[in-house]
Order: structure tokens, then sequence, then C-alpha cells
């Protein structure tokens, strides 16, 4: 199935008295997301104080400025180091932690691939804070560049502000780096399917993100850009051997990996908020581990049958991609909220069509400030991520399933001009 159409050119429009107010409608998220964005930093900041700039310091929240950065400028420190064998050891890592930032600092864990050093080296280079800030501002361009294949620029605004990017910064995450290579790799499949398996390999430094690739790969029989993905995926494993040795792939294996499966099972505290999957969800409710278990097995076998299903034959793209993406949070008992900076596109690329109900926008409404919303919800111990998403991924298969393989709608223009 393509991205693209040869009548990517026919965009049918919504009735003008609708479609200005559903413009209305979103034109005031944008503003309120704008608000929640500068009126959440500000009151960070007073509550904080102003940052040095040559080192991380301890704030008013006990954390550092950007939380979870400290953990990819631990590891881009650690290029020019040794490498970040050092930091697979929890006890070690904390203990360097704390050794610079204070005996009290809270516990933190490194459980990126050893390939992502490949690309987060340079700031290791920098002081913590212009380092954060490029992180944040470098990640939002790339995200927007990845964006501009299907979306106008008139659209960008309501992508910077979205709340999936205000949590991305605030937590200093990676959300905008591994949303510009899914959506990136998605929109180049046609034109530049080598391109697309570049992206693609390299999404492997958060291998959750890109669970249902193969299988979309593989049904749509696209095999340049799976060698091009399997190629980039040996090279990166190959170049960071050659760095740090073979041992440092092992030393991943045998400790970090059994990390992150605690993790994912017995983490709390703020992962409550954050996680979105179904088994969160659960344990969320105090419901038992293995309800909540196969609970998660349930909607995972239920949103990669999904996948298959929509991807088994030519339907609708843009309806496809967003349930494909849906469905990625579904399949997976580990991912978080600032990931969702993707979701951001999927409405920007879905509330433009001319099919919309009114329940369509309020789905999208909900979905776009879910990563925060959620959060809000937690505290009241309402489990809204999986909630929402399984709806949105009933919606779009109920829609799916109406258009058939008949009637394929393109994405807009824009996507032609850009792919070209």
């Amino acid at each position: 199935m393509s991205l693209l159409s040869p009548r990517v050119g026919i965009v049918a429009r919504a009735d003008p008295a609708d479609q200005a107010s559903v413009n209305d409608l979103y034109a005031k998220l944008t503003v309120a997301a704008a608000v929640f964005f500068v009126m959440l930093e500000i009151s960070y900041l007073v509550i904080a104080g102003l940052p040095p700039l040559g080192k991380p310091w301890i704030d008013g929240t006990h954390f550092v400025l950007g939380r979870d950065f400290i953990n990819t400028w631990m590891g881009g420190r650690s290029v020019f180091g040794g490498g970040p064998a050092a930091w697979f050891d929890a006890r070690a890592y904390n203990a360097a932690l704390r050794a610079m930032l204070g005996a009290d600092y809270p516990e933190h864990f490194w459980s990126y691939p050893p390939h992502v050093l490949l690309f987060i080296w340079p700031f290791g280079l920098m002081p913590y804070l212009p380092a954060y800030v490029a992180w944040c501002g470098i990640g939002i361009a790339l995200y927007l560049i990845a964006c501009s294949g299907a979306v106008p620029r008139a659209r960008f605004m309501f992508l910077a502000v979205a709340p999936g990017i205000a949590v991305c910064i605030f937590f200093g995450q990676n959300g905008f780096y591994t949303s510009a290579l899914l959506i990136g790799g998605l929109l180049c499949r046609d034109r530049r399917p080598v391109l697309a398996g570049v992206l693609f390999g390299i999404l492997t430094i958060k291998p959750q993100i890109g669970l249902l690739l193969p299988v979309i790969l593989l049904l749509e029989r696209r095999w340049v850009t799976i060698a091009s993905a399997v190629l980039t995926t040996a090279a990166l494993i190959v170049a960071t051997a050659m760095l740090f040795g073979w041992s440092i792939w092992i030393e991943f294996w045998q400790k970090i990996l059994p990390q992150q499966q605690w993790l994912t099972v017995h983490g709390g505290g703020l992962l409550f908020e954050m996680v979105s999957s179904v088994f969160y969800g659960a344990r969320l409710l105090h419901l038992p581990f293995a309800i909540a278990w196969a609970m998660q097995g349930l909607v995972a076998v239920s949103a990669f049958a999904a996948v298959v299903w929509a991807y088994w034959q030519r339907r609708d793209p843009a309806l496809s991609l967003a349930l494909l993406v849906t469905a990625t949070f579904l399949v997976t008992p580990y991912i978080l909220n600032y990931d969702m900076v993707v979701f951001g596109f999927v409405v920007a690329l879905l509330r433009d069509r001319d099919d919309n109900t009114i329940g369509d926008h309020w789905l999208y409404v909900a979905v776009w400030t879910l990563p925060v919303a959620m959060m809000i919800a937690a505290v009241a111990w309402i489990p809204l991520a999986p909630i929402v998403l399984i709806a949105f991924a009933g919606r779009l298969i109920w829609r799916l399933k109406q258009s058939g393989g008949s009637e394929v709608r393109p994405l807009p223009a824009r996507v032609a001009s850009v792919a070209a």
C-alpha cells in the first residue's frame, strides 16, 4: 500500500461552514496549548530558579532541568571516557550521578542500546544547559521537517505546541527524534525506499517504537526498504563494537535487558502517570498481575491483527498509518507519554478530511491532549491512555472497513511536492 497516489492532488474538502468551525476549534486548542506550555516553563523556573550554564543543578523539584536528559548527557560524555558499559550497572551509574549531583539525587537507570552513542556524543562535548537547549531545538526542528512531508507549514504551530512536545521538553526525552524517524520512514517508503530503511534502522535506538514496522514492510513487500533497514542496523552494531568492543553488546544483553524487564513489571511512582500501556492501566487499577498481563496480551494480539488486516490489502493510507501508530502504543507494555509526539502528526494529518464526524474531531482532541491529560487522570486512578487509544483504534478500524479497498483517499498534495 502506498502513502502516495497518482490522484494525490485530488483532496476533497468539507462544507466551508463546517470547516470554519473545525478550524476555529483547532485554533483555540493551539492557543490553549501554547499558553499551557509557556505557563509550565515559567512556573517551573519560578520554583526551580535559574540554572547555571556549566553543569546540572538540583532544582526545587529535586531533579535537574530536563530530568531524563541527564541520561543522554552522561551517555554522550561516556564516549570520551571508555564507553557506556559502566552505566549498565545501575549502582555504578547512580554513584556517578550522586558524586556530581549530591548523595540524595533520585535513582536513575541508563537503558539505551549502545549504538545510540553514535548520535548523542556531540551533546557530551557541551556544557549541560546548552546541550539540553540544543537537544530540544534540534529535535523539534527534525520533527517538523519530517511532518512537512504530509502536513502543510501552516500547521507547524499546531504541531510545535502539542502537549506531547511540552511533555518531551519537560522530561528531556527523545520523542521528537523517534517520531521524526518513524514519520520520515513511513513517508519515504514509495519514493525513497533506501532512505526509509536507513531511518527505520536508526529507529532501533528505541525498538518498541518500531515493533510493527516489519509487519507492514513484509505485507507490502518492501524488499529494498527491508534490506536497507537490516544493513543499517548491522552497520550501527558493528560501528559500536569497533568503538567499544563486542563485549558492549554482551553486557547490554546481560544487564540492561533484565533491568528493563524488572522496571516494566515493578516500576511505580511517576510511571503510573506516564506509561500508556494496558498493562500499566490495569496496574493503576490495582488489578492482579495475572489479569494485567492477560489484558495486555489480549489487546496486543488484537492490535497486531488489526494492523495485519489493515495492510493486507490496499486501504486508505492515512487511516492505516494512524492505526499503525495507535497499535504500536497498544502492543508494547512499556511505552511512555513523551513518545506520543507522533500523535500530533497523526491528528494534523487527519483533521481536514471531509469524512470526519464531530465524534472524530473529539477523538482527535482526546488523542492530541493525551500526553498531559493521562497524567491528570492518573491522579484519580483513571487509566485514560488505554481507554482513549483503544477507542481511537476501534474507530479507525470501523472507518477502514467502511471505506474498504475500493476507494483509497490520498494524502494531502503536500506529500507529492516533498517526496518528488
